[in-house]
């Protein structure tokens, strides 16, 4: 099993950044992929940006040029760079892992995170 901690949520103007981490319990090295996900009201979650343990990465339309996936293995921490917010960014922002590689097997399952919310001013 993986605990997740999302943090680095806030409240900011539209065209002003924000940094969110999660912070994996166990070596991010294992995971085969972690990605972002978001939630605004009254919609379904979304995929925002994926990462794959080889580094590949995803994004959705909506964020392309504007969101930077990363990763640190040495601190066991994935990262979303997010500038020039838009209203449109407004949700929770969800962090998910999917895939863990162990010693004594493999679980395919994705985790998640409790969230950190965003809220960008008009």
């Amino acid at each position: 099993q993986v605990q997740l901690v999302e943090s680095g949520g806030g409240l900011v103007q539209a065209g002003g950044s924000l940094r969110l981490s999660c912070v994996a319990s166990i070596r991010i090295f294992s995971i085969n992929a972690m990605g972002w996900y978001r939630q605004a009201p009254g919609k379904q979650r979304e995929l925002v940006a994926v990462i794959s343990r080889g580094g590949a990465t995803n994004y959705a339309d909506s964020v392309k040029g504007r969101f930077t996936i990363s990763r640190d293995n040495a601190k066991n921490t994935m990262y979303l760079q997010m500038n020039s917010l838009k209203p449109e960014d407004t949700a929770v922002y969800y962090c998910d892992a999917r895939g863990i590689n162990y010693g004594s097997g493999y679980d395919p399952r994705d985790y998640w995170g409790q969230g950190t919310q965003v809220t960008v001013s008009s």
